[in-house]
């Protein structure tokens, strides 16, 4: 069973849809022990981040949640899940993340003259070896909807990556760990096939 973890900061609906549409079932939980319980689990966000972490530490979801990473099985982090893997952000100065990975988020400068948030389609330039990107075509086009995104410490970890006026971490992965700034579960059929990825990684 994959879970999604309702800690009160997630889109939870549309990523159930598109796991449902795909033929797998999902167990909404707010509740720890489930999590421990599941083969995977995924990390939808929606919002800020300092309202995100704090959501994590009122529903006391932030020990479970690194003890899931810890543990090796699968685990997805979707847009501002993903952010808050990372240690801090712009948006909300003196906020810890979870600290998993390292880097920092930081705000889309207006410089480049486009439209914040980035709301809209672009296309990835994925790493070799990304396996969530498995059977996909070069270059797929995905959604996003940030005003924030990722410049990791370690380039090593991110799997591909995206332009909006600067160069955006678009995801990551380390071993059992996949994030990714965009929204497979919005991205038509090509975020439909890295959902299908990831749950082949459930054993």
């Amino acid at each position: 069973m994959i879970a999604v973890i309702d800690y009160g900061a997630g889109n939870l609906q549309s990523v159930v849809k598109a796991f449902h549409f795909i033929g797998c079932d999902i167990l909404v939980t707010a509740d720890q022990d489930e999590l421990k319980q599941a083969s995977a689990a995924v990390l939808p966000g929606v919002g800020a981040f300092g309202d995100a972490m704090n959501c994590l530490k009122r529903s006391d979801f932030i020990n479970p949640v690194l003890d899931f990473i810890e543990s090796g099985k699968p685990f997805l982090g979707i847009c501002l899940g993903m952010q808050l893997l990372f240690e801090g952000s712009e948006e909300t100065p003196g906020v810890n993340g979870l600290g998993v990975l390292k880097g920092r988020i930081i705000r889309i400068p207006a410089e480049t003259g486009l439209k914040i948030p980035h709301i809209g389609w672009n296309s990835l330039v994925v790493k070799e070896n990304a396996s969530l990107f498995r059977n996909l075509e070069p270059n797929p086009y995905v959604y996003f909807v940030h005003s924030y995104y990722l410049k990791a410490e370690n380039p090593d970890v991110v799997s591909s990556t995206t332009n909006y006026g600067v160069e955006i971490d678009a995801s990551v992965q380390r071993g059992n760990l996949f994030a990714t700034q965009f929204h497979p579960e919005k991205s038509g059929k090509t975020g439909l096939q890295m959902l299908k990825n990831f749950v082949s990684f459930v054993h």
